[in-house]
């Protein structure tokens, strides 16, 4: 071992100290968050009068091969507490499967009862949901735009509830908490939960509250229309189409309101293979969205702290790639260090690991506490948290570096099964997330990083095990995930579905 990495031991030293000090101060900015959050993040905005006259609402509903979701969502949306002279609902269907007459049949019923219900069905998916979004505002008569995806089930309440926050002038859009319908389905659905819950109870929470930019979730919000078209309209460019309006439009001076007591139900994936695909989505998508707009939002009349929580915000998914190469170089660097290892573990590496590891804890045990569901609970599936947030890391490195040199994408969409209860199975349902080749890296990552802490017993670097085990744990956990459910599966059932 020696032999191999003394003649380069200075580059990969500065390698890895590099890598662990850029870790840790992403893992410091979550740290931030949750400060910003304990700050005023607890203060919700107060609840406007309702309007003398209620504005036209336009909801769209965009659709791929949702046979199992379709009317499930038409019935919820078509229930809302609004008067239906001023709701307009457009079900954006492009679908190429029997969704298609599903939703035919569920738009006809609700029409038969008054609803100025539309189905509008494309016969190709140019621009993907972008695509889908900007033929259905062509045609809508709203002045306020309301986006469900199909896994949802908004709540009755919903358009009372946000349409009054639009009598301030310059909101543009008023954004929802998602909740979970499946959330105790499985550990992976558990985790996830947890994962979102960051993301809704204290990023979002502590962006908005301290004036910084924060983000449209492509689901469950509302719209001004005006908002969207200052801000250039659906664009199809990058493969987070609300990501990438919701920097445009707030450049363009509006402001975004995120309500975190609006709750909106939906639901997780359940197979491993569709929330990689999610994943991966989410992490080309805003990359590309960082090439395209972060020199704007530098260049921009905006306070420092606004361009700098941006610029967080917009690359914070460059850790994935500098997590897989910390996994590759962290016991190379021990060794070369291992005279000196109990040194500088305590001097350099933990301080640093702290930072970027137990800020992490610390943000997602504070989210469980904003819930108020029970966190102490919670902290048993911590582990597992952890092990999927670092076993993604190949998966979404993949993409934050595809995500560099390619614009748009094929948009492949998340399966919905209609899962709620854990009577439910899924695996004999049609539509399949296509199998990413990941697994094989996580794999052999899982192997090596076995090797290295038997390795570290036999050399009596003791101090080294927690943080060989940490990944060894984290890529074993992902492989094991993305091969176990296939032994299980029939070949004839799997369906490859593109997807939103």
């Amino acid at each position: 071992m020696d032999s191999l990495v003394l003649p380069f031991g200075p580059i990969v030293l500065g390698v890895y100290y590099s890598i662990l000090l850029v870790l840790a101060l992403f893992g410091a900015h979550r740290a931030y968050l949750v400060f910003l959050y304990w700050r005023s993040g607890r203060k919700h905005p107060p609840t406007p009068e309702s309007p003398r006259e209620w504005p036209v609402v336009t909801v769209q509903l965009p659709l791929y091969n949702e046979m199992y979701v379709a009317k499930r969502l038409i019935d919820s949306v078509c229930r809302f507490d609004y008067p239906v002279e001023k709701l307009e609902i457009q079900v954006l269907d492009d679908s190429t499967d029997e969704t298609t007459e599903v939703v035919a049949q569920a738009v006809a019923k609700w029409r038969s009862r008054g609803f100025d219900i539309h189905h509008i069905h494309r016969k190709d998916r140019s621009g993907f949901k972008a695509g889908a979004l900007e033929a259905g505002l062509g045609k809508a008569r709203g002045d306020l735009i309301a986006v469900f995806d199909a896994d949802f089930i908004p709540p009755e309440k919903f358009l009372r509830e946000a349409v009054p926050h639009f009598s301030q002038p310059d909101i543009g859009m008023v954004q929802a908490c998602w909740q979970h319908l499946n959330r105790r389905y499985s550990l992976l659905t558990r985790v996830q939960a947890i994962f979102l819950d960051g993301h809704f109870m204290i990023e979002h929470t502590a962006r908005n509250r301290s004036g910084c930019f924060f983000n449209f979730n492509g689901t469950a919000g509302i719209w001004r229309r005006r908002a969207i078209e200052d801000g250039g309209g659906w664009q199809h460019d990058t493969l987070t189409e609300d990501l990438d309006l919701s920097y445009r439009s707030q450049l363009a001076g509006w402001r975004f309101l995120y309500l975190p007591t609006l709750e909106a139900p939906s639901e997780l994936p359940v197979d491993i293979h569709g929330f990689k695909a999610q994943q991966h989505r989410w992490s080309k998508g805003s990359i590309q969205t960082g090439r395209k707009l972060l020199l704007r939002l530098l260049r921009a009349k905006l306070p420092l702290k606004v361009k700098l929580e941006g610029f967080v915000h917009l690359t914070n998914n460059f850790s994935y790639v500098l997590m897989m190469l910390l996994s590759i170089l962290v016991f190379p660097a021990m060794v070369l260090r291992r005279d000196h290892l109990s040194s500088s573990l305590l001097s350099l590496d933990l301080p640093l690991f702290m930072a970027a590891t137990g800020s992490v804890i610390i943000f997602y045990i504070v989210s469980q506490i904003a819930r108020g569901d029970g966190w102490l609970r919670q902290i048993a599936f911590l582990p597992a948290l952890m092990g999927l947030g670092i076993g993604l890391s190949v998966n979404n490195a993949g993409a934050v570096l595809t995500g560099l040199f390619e614009k748009g994408g094929v948009f492949h969409r998340t399966p919905k099964y209609s899962i709620v209860n854990r009577s439910q199975v899924w695996r004999a349902k049609r539509y399949r997330a296509n199998k990413s080749f990941a697994f094989v890296v996580e794999g052999l990552l899982a192997l090596y990083l076995g090797f290295c802490l038997v390795t570290a017993i036999r050399m009596n670097m003791w101090l080294s095990l927690p943080f060989l085990y940490l990944f060894f744990h984290g890529y074993t956990y992902m492989f094991l995930l993305s091969i176990v459910p296939n032994k299980t599966r029939k070949s004839s059932e799997l369906i490859s579905a593109e997807a939103r």
